[in-house]
């Protein structure tokens, strides 16, 4: 994986292009941290792409929220109580 910083964005623009043609995906760090991830596409692929990208981030936050159910006892709530915490908080939020 090749990683690129900011700065580097602004000052080494043709440098980071040809290499994102050559290897097809880059790190984007912001102060020693991976912040971006930069992935060649182009008009035929973005669609494709993206929804690729999208459904991604959405499994990873559907993991997280399984991981931190499991993590604080939640994951063996039964089906009755889970809907008793969700009309709990349907009936808060119409208050």
């Amino acid at each position: 994986m090749n990683f690129y910083t900011v700065r580097d964005l602004r000052t080494k623009p043709r440098q980071i292009w040809e290499k994102l043609s050559e290897v097809h995906e880059l790190i984007i760090t912001n102060n020693g941290k991976p912040s971006a991830l930069m992935i060649e596409i182009d008009d035929e692929n973005m669609e494709d792409v993206l929804a690729s990208v999208r459904q991604s981030m959405a499994m990873r936050a559907t993991n997280k929220m399984r991981l931190a159910s499991m993590m604080n006892g939640n994951a063996k709530m039964t089906a009755e109580e889970i809907e008793a915490e969700i009309a709990e908080a349907r009936k808060e939020r119409g208050k």
